[in-house]
């Protein structure tokens, strides 16, 4: 057998002597002992009835024993199986290679289009960008999407949140922000999600184009940890082609399922639960993601954005609070909006974007802020309006609003296939203002 390919075979592997040994096993932790070990460590736990492999990872550490959260199930383990310390520690490799593929949170193909070879081993965990490096965001980034791009105009290197219910049409916007961005890089990450919109969103919403798209899955079915890290991992894999100078645009679905993974594992590892049984290293996980993602200077930039998923509409859920506190906008979907068959649903009134007035000129912020004064007088005045209370004359500008509320209504609206262009959407509502 040629040297270097014994090589390839053998990098990696772990051949320490040194292993520890299962004491106690339920279906979320599993307790060993026999290692000398640290917080965040990974450890690989071995089957001696069928030779399978686990990952795992460190998660308190006492006296006696230590615990460790699985990233796959533990059906077949038994107690006194051993538990080796992984070498490769909380890293992936990345590279170019993983453009135009579908990887799990360790970047092994799940796209049946074979093995992806990386040089390079990027760890998961990362520090945030460092406060006094970051860029500043004085550069438009064009989603493609009318309402975005003109009245909540978003920057490079800009983290926006899309807050709605389920079944408002989170999905098909994150589809059409995809496909509509011109970054020349795309990660998504599907965290929490059901196994069928999987296939459903590459095909559906971004009609199976994944050019210089790269897909981080961690559907529903797989465990906590997975989940936890799929988000971490996609994060890292946005870093790498950041670090390479591109501009790249992350997209996250969704926060909620990624904190409820943390909750399962706080809970496990006996946290006091709080506001909704949230642990609190669930809202403390949030930042540590979210400030990853942003512009450096002498380097690209990762514009992000976060679907967070409201229960019940309310938008005073901690994770949704936690969010908008962290977060450089948010766009609010509604669920009127989509019964009025108004598409994409979002809310401009409830809506904002923090760094919008750094990025446009003053005409197209005056268009802007008019088109939200008068389509605030037509919600403020819609019961007198339908009654026929309302007479022309008594309010100039109600009256302009009426006049121009079909203009307006059909402005916000965009079909899923259409991609609108930045300067002619700006010039359209600059038009419709002044008319």
């Amino acid at each position: 057998m040629p040297l270097n390919s014994l090589r390839e075979r053998i990098k990696g592997q772990n051949f320490s002597p040194t292993f520890g040994m299962i004491t106690e096993i339920n279906s979320n932790i599993v307790l060993a002992k026999g290692l000398r070990v640290s917080i965040g460590d990974t450890v690989c736990m071995v089957s001696r009835d069928t030779n399978a492999h686990t990952l795992g990872m460190v998660t308190e550490v006492r006296t006696a024993y230590f615990s460790i959260s699985p990233f796959s199930f533990v059906e077949g383990y038994c107690v006194g199986d051993e538990v080796f310390l992984d070498q490769n520690g909380m890293k992936i490799s990345v590279g170019p290679e993983l453009l135009g593929r579908v990887v799990d949170p360790f970047m092994k193909p799940i796209d049946g289009k074979g093995d992806i070879s990386c040089a390079l081993k990027a760890s998961m965990i990362k520090k945030p960008i460092a406060a006094m490096s970051r860029g500043m965001i004085d550069e438009k980034f064009s989603v493609g999407v009318k309402t975005i791009d003109t009245l909540l105009s978003c920057g490079k290197g800009q983290k926006l949140g899309i807050f709605a219910g389920s079944g408002v049409g989170k999905s098909t916007l994150m589809g059409m922000i995809v496909r509509g961005s011109q970054a020349p890089v795309k990660v998504v990450a599907l965290i929490g999600e059901r196994g069928r919109e999987v296939p459903e969103f590459i095909e559906k919403n971004l009609g199976g184009d994944l050019t210089n798209t790269v897909i981080v899955v961690a559907t529903s079915d797989d465990s906590p940890l997975m989940r936890k890290y799929g988000a971490f991992s996609a994060m890292s894999v946005a870093e790498y082609f950041k670090e390479q100078g591109q501009d790249v645009l992350f997209m996250m679905d969704s926060v909620t399922r990624f904190a409820m993974a943390q909750r399962e594992i706080g809970l496990a590892l006996g946290e006091p639960p709080t506001s909704k049984g949230y642990p609190p290293s669930a809202l403390t996980l949030l930042p540590q993601l979210m400030e990853r993602a942003g512009k450096e200077e002498g380097k690209g930039s990762i514009t992000a954005f976060f679907t967070v998923l409201v229960e019940g509409d309310d938008m005073n859920d901690p994770i949704a609070d936690q969010s908008r506190s962290i977060l450089d906008g948010h766009i609010v979907l509604s669920r009127e909006l989509t019964d009025f068959g108004i598409y994409p649903p979002i809310h401009i009134l409830n809506s904002a974007s923090r760094v919008m007035n750094d990025i446009i000129s003053p005409e197209h912020f005056e268009a802007a802020r008019k088109f939200r004064r008068l389509y605030t007088l037509l919600k403020e005045n819609e019961v007198l309006i339908r009654i026929g209370a309302y007479t022309a004359g008594h309010d100039a500008e109600l009256d302009e609003a009426i006049s121009k509320k079909e203009k307006m209504e059909k402005f916000v609206s965009q079909g899923a296939g259409y991609i609108s262009n930045y300067e002619e959407s700006v010039e359209q509502l600059i038009s419709l203002m002044k008319a």
